[in-house]
């Protein structure tokens, strides 16, 4: 007798008789044999396969079935018909080797069992080496919050312009997840402009951070014309002549120090802090309002120096400026290396040479 009728016998004994076992070994025994050569089977022969396969898997338990969709997910040559049947499985110890990892499955397969079961099957699918855009509409829809985050560290997972903005507007509520979508090389630059704007500026420092450092140049530009934007968007109505009417009056009562400029700094009293540090340097508003305005942070270094400020308030400076110019932690601790070696006597030589310079041209200092 050979061993295909054989097995074909036992599979007719093994049904009739209703003993689990006897139908676990059946399957292993079908199984065992399908694996042996399924490269070389005609579709035909698959095709008895995979009758005998979902006559059997309807009859076994979930144990078993996932034991079967572990062997059979990693071949390009499955049997369809059960393959579907798998990956549509309610228990994910089933479902979830196929759905990871089976070719067999097409895009439609995918996207009728991501509409339809739980967020472990979708947690599955967003897994793949390959995900499409049909597939990922459907996961950023209806998946949550485990769901997003292996799609976006997902490099194999494409996504629609809807889909992406979709993403966007799900990582206001997840920090974790702006960093991780600002990594991505795929992102469209007016998406990724808007994931910027909608960042805080802590996220921001850390994206900027983990990226490699010949591109950091390029994100910082943006960064910055972002923080400009949003600066512009959200300040309030200026009241120069107000802030300035204040700090004078401190400083002919005596109350005028850095203690008062740094409560101004952390108070985010950006006119106020300005008047405050011009008047301690003895130079023109104007002036220290543009040298505040100023991209380069050696600029602003310069009058904090002369006016002998310690770094706890050249920082509150810089951290209130903040709103308007990105920086991370690595540009701050440069910058804080940069005042401790600049000397007093040069910051004042070099303030009294922009106020010149200012008074003559009204030219912008550098």
């Amino acid at each position: 007798m050979s061993a295909t009728q054989s097995l074909i016998e036992d599979l007719e004994a093994a049904v009739q008789s209703g003993s689990a076992e006897k139908r676990v070994e059946t399957l292993r025994r079908v199984t065992d044999l399908f694996l042996a050569t399924p490269a070389q089977l005609t579709s035909d022969r698959i095709g008895v396969f995979d009758e005998v396969l979902m006559h059997l898997t309807a009859r076994v338990e979930a144990k078993a079935r996932a034991e079967l969709a572990r062997r059979l997910a990693p071949l390009d040559h499955a049997p369809g018909n059960t393959i579907r049947e798998l990956a549509g499985d309610d228990e994910i110890e089933v479902a979830g080797p196929v759905l990871s990892g089976s070719k067999v499955l097409t895009t439609q397969d995918l996207v009728t069992i991501a509409r339809a079961k739980s967020q472990s099957h979708l947690l599955a699918i967003a897994a793949r080496d390959k995900v499409e855009t049909q597939v990922t509409d459907v996961l950023v829809d209806r998946g949550n919050r485990d769901v997003i985050r292996r799609l976006a560290t997902n490099e194999g997972a494409a996504f629609s312009p809807d889909g992406y903005g979709e993403m966007v507007k799900r990582a206001e509520a997840d920090e974790g997840l702006f960093e991780t979508l600002g990594r991505r090389a795929d992102m469209p630059p007016a998406l990724f402009r808007e994931l910027l704007s909608r960042a805080t500026e802590a996220v921001r420092s850390r994206l900027l951070a983990s990226i490699d450092r010949d591109k950091q140049g390029a994100l910082q530009g943006l960064l910055s014309e972002v923080s400009h934007e949003i600066a512009r968007e959200n300040a309030p109505e200026r009241d120069i002549e107000g802030a300035r009417r204040l700090v004078q009056m401190m400083k002919q009562t005596g109350r005028l120090d850095e203690r008062e400029l740094t409560r101004f700094a952390r108070q985010n009293k950006y006119d106020e802090a300005t008047a405050a540090l011009a008047e301690l340097c003895a130079v023109p508003f104007e002036l220290i309002d543009r040298l505040m305005a100023n991209p380069r942070s050696d600029a602003l270094l310069i009058p904090c120096k002369a006016a002998g400020l310690g770094w706890a308030t050249v920082r509150a400076l810089f951290e209130m400026r903040g709103a308007r110019q990105a920086m991370s932690e690595h540009d701050v601790s440069e910058v804080a290396a940069e005042f401790k070696k600049l000397s007093a006597q040069t910051a004042a030589r070099v303030l009294r040479f922009w106020q010149v310079r200012q008074s003559v041209t009204a030219a912008p200092a550098p």
